[in-house]
């Protein structure tokens, strides 16, 4: 049975050169994007989703569902 407590993320914090550093959660916890990314992995956040970059890195990205506007770069920053 799938936990209908999800979070979202609803802000994000980037550095100097525009990459995502940080999360805030519909809860209001902040989360470093470590944190974030095992959250992410193991289902906690919902409307994300984790890939493997070409530098063999991980990274998180909004779920494909063909709207922009919820995109992570569209997160306002806190």
């Amino acid at each position: 049975m799938m936990n209908n407590q999800r979070e979202r993320f609803t802000a994000a914090k980037r550095n100097g050169d525009g990459d995502l550093t940080q999360f805030q959660t519909s809860s209001g916890r902040v989360l470093d994007y470590q944190q974030a990314l095992q959250e992410v992995q193991s289902g906690s956040i919902e409307g994300v989703n984790v890939f493997k970059g070409k530098d063999g890195e991980m990274y998180i990205r909004g779920d494909a569902d063909g709207d922009p506007t919820n995109n992570l770069d569209q997160l306002p920053s806190f």
